[in-house]
């Protein structure tokens, strides 16, 4: 039993292996101004919480231990703060943390510094994953410039942000190219794009594949395909990386530590909620875990193939208080 000031949370106070996070008390949030506070039902396991469970990340250091991982939740709002309007308590949303918290969702409540009404058309699983990868994605193809009629290339088109990045797209009107592992093609397909296997020889492979050529590019993947990317667009004014810290010294557009750039992160929120209502949105889940096993939710998102997120369920109300 948690103090009533106190709720469940997963947390580690080292770093290390997946098997470093645990499950116990910890002192409740609150929302503070221009937030909501939600009492969690799912939450998205992102590549930032691993890199930073693990110590790899130059972010790391900056952690006070303990710390909540995850920034990506779903639930429903038990807590309005200051100069917040259209929401109430019992409102259904799904969104982000504020990113220079670098965590608190993986819990039994978070706070929320942008979201959006959650439509009945996406399941709890989906909302707690969509935050983060919508907001990127929202924010690198509005840098690029994607709109009707543009050939898009997506380097690394089936992970978390990568296949919500050619969904996205493909509502904007563009036509998408997604590279990606043989074994993922057939998933990349099924997300509107034209799948082709990344690595040596790209640029040769997506000739042969599509005429007239590829406007733009946006490398997911941070796989060290830039030089490509700009061969295969013609300048490097037509590619941009969210991966890839090079990129500038290739005049290649980076868009990398900017979360909640675009305004709040709403736009893109909400925009994604209604093409999910219209049948033209998801977001791919290949794993759900119980908080209780975070550690293996862990060890699964570290794992191929990436096909979407791997989240965390929260159990019901107050049954992480027994």
């Amino acid at each position: 039993m948690f103090p009533d000031a106190e709720m469940f949370a997963v947390q580690f106070d080292r770093f290390g292996p997946p098997e470093v996070l645990m499950v116990g008390g910890f002192p409740e949030p609150h929302a503070g101004p221009g937030e909501v506070r939600v009492r969690v039902r799912a939450a998205g396991v992102a590549p930032v919480d691993l890199a930073l469970r693990s110590g790899t990340s130059p972010s790391s250091g900056r952690l006070p231990l303990p710390h909540i991982p995850g920034v990506d939740a779903a639930g429903v709002i038990d807590e309005v703060g200051a100069d917040v309007t259209g929401f109430a308590t019992g409102d259904e949303v799904f969104g982000a943390v504020d990113v220079s918290r670098l965590g608190g969702a993986a819990a039994e409540f978070a706070v929320l510094a942008f979201w959006a009404a959650k439509p009945p058309s996406m399941s709890w699983e989906e909302a707690g994953a969509a935050g983060t990868s919508v907001e990127t994605a929202t924010r690198a193809l509005d840098r690029l410039g994607v709109r009707v009629g543009t050939t898009l290339l997506v380097d690394g088109a089936s992970g978390g942000v990568g296949s919500v990045a050619v969904q996205l797209a493909a509502a904007r009107g563009a036509r998408v190219i997604g590279t990606g592992r043989p074994e993922n093609h057939a998933f990349i397909a099924r997300l509107g794009a034209v799948p082709v296997s990344y690595g040596p020889g790209l640029a040769e492979r997506v000739r042969a594949l599509v005429a007239g050529g590829i406007d733009l590019a946006l490398d997911i993947a941070g796989a060290g395909s830039l030089r490509e990317l700009i061969a295969i667009t013609g300048t490097p004014a037509s590619v941009l990386t969210i991966a890839d810290f090079t990129g500038p010294e290739l005049g290649v557009g980076i868009s990398l530590g900017e979360l909640g750039g675009e305004p709040d992160g709403r736009h893109g929120l909400a925009l994604a909620a209604a093409l999910s209502e219209e049948g033209r949105f998801r977001v791919p889940v290949r794993a759900v875990f119980p908080m209780a096993r975070a550690a293996e939710a862990h060890a699964a998102a570290a794992r191929g193939p990436r096909q979407g997120k791997v989240v965390l369920a929260a159990p019901p109300a107050d049954g992480g208080r027994d």
